[in-house]
């Protein structure tokens, strides 16, 4: 059990939601947009934020309810940023990722929200994912997407793109003045994605191995999209402890699949990765979930971090 979710949506319960909500409602005319009359956007994380930023472009103003470096799973929303949800003009969030976003989107009134997680379909995901929708081993997943569905569809840029579509038709009818600059911004950023989709369908095209070894099971549908296998060392959860059995699993596995490299995050803790990698005397890399850009992120945007990871793939399953 993930306490410190628990106990973020018993923090926000303590605030009285419904009350800073309501007095949020009754703010001043104008408070969904700036001065400039740009529109205010409130994202959830990372993905949506980028989303919105380049659907809206110079049209909106993007407020990001998590900071960068911070894992979202674990967000807890101040009495501000709750606030903030019911006086946006628009939110974009992925219902599901972050308990106290859920909470709060849904008692904010605001009619204008684009929810990622019903703009594509998702699907359910365990420690092990393969292009025949197969979960073996432990599967410690939380209930992060509704009935336990794995919500890390922006790594599949095919997913990603239907995502973006449906948050330009959130942004529209919140801002319809700007309609056809959304939707110029939003033909650029899906043409974009179809190329970065090509990139990973040629660059992972010839292999010498097809499965890969990573510390949570946030590649999944990227796994499906270019067929390939995903074993994670725990399940959906990247905070959860793999048991015994799913170790010696994996020292099975990585001999069997001829597996040469054990990934792990830049924000989660690397130990237990870097810990089986020494086991099994693997190397070790960075596979970005992209759930925010630090750092030590290995670009500064979604495409950046997704070439850094394709190339990353690429050395570890032998692409030629």
């Amino acid at each position: 059990m993930n306490i410190r979710r628990h106990i973020s949506t018993a923090t926000l319960a303590g605030v009285s939601v419904l009350g800073l909500l309501a007095l949020s409602a009754c703010s001043p005319a104008g408070g969904a947009r700036t001065e400039d009359g740009r529109l205010r956007v409130t994202a959830s994380f990372y993905p949506m934020e980028f989303l919105a930023r380049q659907i809206g472009g110079k049209h909106v103003e993007v407020t990001d309810l998590t900071k960068p470096g911070t894992e979202p799973h674990d967000l807890e929303l101040t009495p501000r940023q709750t606030g903030r949800l019911g006086d946006s003009g628009a939110i974009v969030y992925l219902k599901g990722l972050q308990p106290a976003v859920d909470d709060a989107v849904a008692q904010s009134g605001n009619k204008h929200v684009a929810d990622a997680a019903a703009l594509t379909s998702l699907e359910k995901h365990g420690t092990e994912v393969d292009g025949h929708h197969h979960t073996t081993g432990d599967n410690h997943s939380h209930s992060e997407a509704e009935g336990g569905n794995d919500p890390h569809i922006w790594l599949d840029p095919v997913k990603y793109a239907e995502v973006a579509k449906g948050v330009n038709k959130t942004l529209a009818k919140a801002d319809p003045d700007h309609r056809a600059a959304y939707q110029k911004n939003t033909d650029a950023l899906v043409k974009k994605l179809d190329g970065l989709d090509k990139d990973f369908r040629d660059g992972l095209k010839k292999r010498s191995s097809d499965t890969f070894l990573t510390t949570h099971a946030a590649f999944g549908y990227l796994a499906e999209r270019y067929g390939l296998t995903e074993e994670a060392i725990s399940g959906l959860d990247p905070e959860s402890e793999p048991s015994a059995h799913r170790i010696k699993d994996l020292h099975t596995l990585a001999a069997e699949h001829h597996v040469s490299t054990v990934f792990f995050e830049t924000i989660a803790n690397p130990a237990t990765a870097k810990a089986l990698a020494g086991d099994l005397h693997l190397k070790t890399d960075v596979l970005d979930p992209l759930e925010g850009i630090n750092d030590k992120s290995r670009g500064r945007d979604y495409f950046g971090v997704q070439r850094a990871n394709l190339a990353a793939l690429q050395k570890a399953l032998g692409s030629k």
